[in-house]
């Protein structure tokens, strides 16, 4: 399949990683369970959408309702990780807030056929602001750990590092013009390329990473 991008072999690898948490015992990260179904959807929309791009048909509305699927998905998790009752409220309630803005954004402002920066520009600010606050948690908790067996870390630093960088370059979409010239364009592509990279072997990491923690506590 050669319209398939590079960086969507990565999310099928990150999907196969997230099977081997259901060969595990119950552990208290039971929260990685949920990748597994996120993954084959994602796969499923990102081949799909890089499909309809190779015959010239438009992805946007695909992109525009998967992303919103994508950013609450993330909300939820992150909710999983949080400690704090009323923060952990305050994100869930956020999430439905975000589907409203996102939907009325995309039916009534910026319409089907447009991508919607607007609120995907508040929806990375959004989850970077939760993340900072898991790692402001995590460090304020009194007992240490190895952060490296700690698949919520992971998680987190793969979501902070993405949405921190895609912020600022998915936010001017709204301004490209036809006439950017092709080599700027390509460099932007390479960018995206390597962020959903970095993404999804960081979620390898956090999938696979129990095996190391299991590891070191059966040696300590």
């Amino acid at each position: 399949m050669s319209f398939v991008p590079t960086y969507i072999y990565f999310i099928a690898a990150s999907f196969i990683a997230s099977l081997s948490v259901f060969l595990m015992q119950k552990n208290k990260f039971s929260f990685l369970k949920y990748f597994s179904a996120f993954l084959l959807l994602t796969l499923i929309a990102e081949v799909y959408g890089s499909y309809l791009f190779s015959i010239n048909r438009n992805n946007v509305v695909l992109y525009n309702f998967f992303s919103i699927f994508e950013f609450s998905f993330y909300f939820f998790i992150i909710s999983l990780l949080i400690k704090n009752v009323r923060m952990r409220k305050i994100i869930r309630i956020s999430i439905i807030s975000y589907i409203f803005l996102a939907i009325t954004n995309i039916l009534f402002i910026q319409g089907m056929q447009t991508f919607h920066t607007i609120t995907y520009s508040l929806g990375c600010l959004l989850i970077v602001i939760f993340c900072i606050y898991y790692f402001l948690e995590l460090f304020r908790f009194p007992k240490s750990e190895k952060l490296y067996t700690n698949p919520a870390f992971w998680i987190c630093s793969a979501l902070l590092f993405f949405y921190c960088c895609g912020f600022p370059l998915y936010g001017l979409i709204i301004y490209w013009d036809k006439n950017i010239p092709k080599l700027i364009l390509n460099n932007l592509e390479n960018i995206f390329t390597i962020l959903n990279i970095s993404l999804y072997s960081l979620f390898i990491i956090a999938f696979l990473c129990i095996r190391t923690r299991k590891y070191t506590l059966s040696q300590s």
